[in-house]
């Protein structure tokens, strides 16, 4: 009575020869191997330690042709392609600052005459170095490259701009 002890159960598992550890009172089993290889494995909200990722590449997302408002979700990918139509102005509304979040968009001028533009929504803020956003190429068939990272509470957005895809 009144005595406590902390223990857990190890074992190897012939099968799989992984180790299966059982601790105790926290209802965790554990499955670890340091050799085990996820092959077209998806993994939901995993929390990575000092990893190693080699030859990675990242979702696409290929918004098609934007007119007059877009809304950015990176749920897809985060690397978004557009292209701005003749002569509108497109208001992108970008998604809610998560510090540590990060993405790309391609922002290509169709090639025709009558160039579109961009603007950035109030809301949530983007913050342009020099405070004020650049102005996309007014070329046919031109890309400018637009990156944002967040810091929790503004995105931060930064251009190189007049590539020929």
């Amino acid at each position: 009575r009144g005595t406590s002890f902390t223990s857990s159960l190890n074992f190897v598992d012939p099968a799989s020869a992984k180790t299966i550890t059982f601790p105790d009172d926290t209802g965790t089993v554990s499955l670890l191997d340091a050799t085990e290889t996820l092959t077209n494995k998806t993994l939901t909200s995993p929390t990575l330690t000092s990893p190693t990722v080699t030859g990675y590449t990242e979702s696409v997302v290929a918004i098609g042709t934007v007119t007059t408002t877009n809304t950015i979700s990176l749920t897809s990918g985060t690397v978004q392609t557009a292209t701005l139509t003749a002569s509108t102005a497109c208001e992108f509304t970008l998604p809610t600052p998560t510090a540590g979040r990060s993405f790309v968009l391609y922002l290509k001028q169709a090639s025709t005459t009558g160039l579109g533009t961009a603007t950035w929504a109030v809301s949530p803020p983007v913050k342009w170095a020099g405070g004020t956003a650049p102005t996309i190429t007014a070329t046919a068939g031109k890309m400018d490259i637009l990156s944002f990272v967040a810091d929790g509470t503004n995105w931060y957005g930064s251009a190189i701009q007049n590539f020929t895809p």
